[in-house]
């Protein structure tokens, strides 16, 4: 098939890369002529595994094309997806003028019938508003319908997700849009589920809620084992193994971050209370996250009582490994709670430096290795769980500090490691912590 992608973000480029692997012809629009042009050279905006060499081999076999001309993208193309952003609006609901700015663009352009596939995240409704406003904007004469197909792509592995997805959600109320979306998708193998309109909206949204939840719950527990003397990771292990509850989100850790579940989670709440409802579940989700965040801040204050003068390395700044993606990262409340304690701090992170520079500022100091941040540090934050990270000496990296201290927001290492080390104090997360001192 012939594919517009309006967009190249993270979803946009994500798709657009891996529908043209499978065999259709995209091309891809973006307005920012500097990112289209670094776009044909393969070079990708975004950090994710495998997506450049995927760009690459797509671009040589000329099934994937880049272009700032609506007119150039929507000449031939019988599908156009759009998968612009719709961020996070002050009061918790999601911004939506992209998405109609998106909806007016094609309506100027586009000269034959087509089907618009709206992959962007939206309140339910979403579709019959662009719907609405494509209607009353085309050419006469054009027919045009629209299918929501809501993204379930997880930073860092976004390419293994499209191609290997647990379901694609195909929302209509035009029987024969939906197959055609369904046939574009076909060489993919995987699950496909028709629905209306609405229900595909909401199935994003309540996807997204649950697994926030779940994250939350874990966390809670997490915190219960502590204060009890159990361990989370078995306890998580136990938990799992039941196939009503499953392994997966059963991880512990100082929150969920990103540019999914918090957005995604305040736009449903958002969305409830217009409808006059109460979520207490999703609110107390939101709440617990929100504290989750400080757990490890206020480990260092039981430890050192004040915080004033300390040194602090932060391992990690992304939101999580194998992105550069600092949107809602935890590491953006610790280091600004290390501050305003009066603590400096000194942070790493393999991909994320620059990004975290806009977000955190220069309150902090970067540095390009483990070992830069760690050297005289009066403890060690670990928040994010990158490989290079989870394969840190210990007994080399407590012995560059100033005081052996970590504190692990991800629960990165093994027992049996730890105590490898001689001297150290090892405060993980719902798990007992560990102090051997060197006799």
């Amino acid at each position: 098939m012939k594919i517009a992608v309006l967009g190249t973000g993270y979803v946009g480029l994500s798709t657009g890369v891996c529908l043209s692997e499978i065999g259709h012809e995209v091309i891809c629009i973006d307005i920012d002529e500097d990112k289209v042009n670094r776009l044909r050279q393969g070079f990708s905006p975004i950090y994710e595994p495998g997506l450049e060499q995927l760009l690459m081999n797509n671009m040589n076999a000329e099934r994937l094309h880049f272009t700032t001309s609506h007119k150039d993208a929507f000449g031939k193309s019988e599908i156009i997806i759009i998968a612009v952003g719709t961020p996070q609006q002050e009061d918790g609901s999601a911004d939506l003028s992209y998405l109609d700015k998106a909806a007016l663009d094609i309506a100027a352009h586009l000269m034959h019938d087509a089907i618009i596939v709206l992959k962007s995240t939206v309140p339910v409704g979403t579709n019959e508003r662009i719907k609405k406003i494509l209607l009353e904007n085309c050419r006469e004469g054009v027919k045009i319908e629209i299918v929501s197909n809501p993204e379930f792509l997880r930073q860092g592995s976004a390419i293994f997700d499209t191609m290997n997805a647990d379901r694609i959600v195909i929302g209509s109320e035009c029987k024969e849009a939906s197959e055609k979306v369904r046939e574009m998708y076909l060489p993919l193998n995987v699950p496909i589920l028709l629905t209306s309109t609405r229900s595909a909206e909401m199935i994003k949204y309540a996807s997204n809620a649950f697994l926030a939840t779940k994250i939350s719950f874990i966390n809670e527990i997490a915190n219960v084992c502590e204060a009890v003397g159990a361990n989370i990771e078995e306890v998580a292990a136990g938990m799992g193994k039941d196939k009503r509850i499953g392994e997966a989100f059963l991880q512990a850790g100082i929150g969920y971050g990103g540019s999914c579940f918090p957005k995604d989670v305040k736009a449903l709440l958002h969305t409830v209370k217009s409808f006059g409802i109460d979520f207490f579940m999703l609110q107390e989700t939101v709440s617990i996250n929100e504290h989750q965040r400080e757990r490890l801040v206020i480990k260092a204050l039981n430890r050192f009582g004040q915080l004033q003068g300390k040194r602090f390395a932060i391992l990690g700044l992304a939101f999580k490994p194998d992105t550069d993606d600092m949107r809602e990262a935890p590491s953006i409340n610790i280091a600004s709670s290390l501050t305003s304690l009066g603590a400096e701090v000194v942070a790493y992170d393999p991909v994320a430096i620059e990004n975290a520079k806009k977000v955190i500022g220069d309150s902090i100091l970067y540095v390009n290795s483990v070992e830069e941040a760690a050297k005289d540090a009066d403890a060690v934050f670990i928040v994010t769980e990158w490989k290079e990270v989870k394969q840190i000496n210990l007994s080399k990296l407590t012995a560059t500090m100033k005081q052996p201290i970590i504190f692990d927001g991800r629960n990165c290492f093994e027992e049996d490691n730890i105590r490898t080390c001689p001297t150290i104090e090892y405060y993980p997360i719902g798990k007992p912590f560990i102090i051997i001192k060197n006799s």
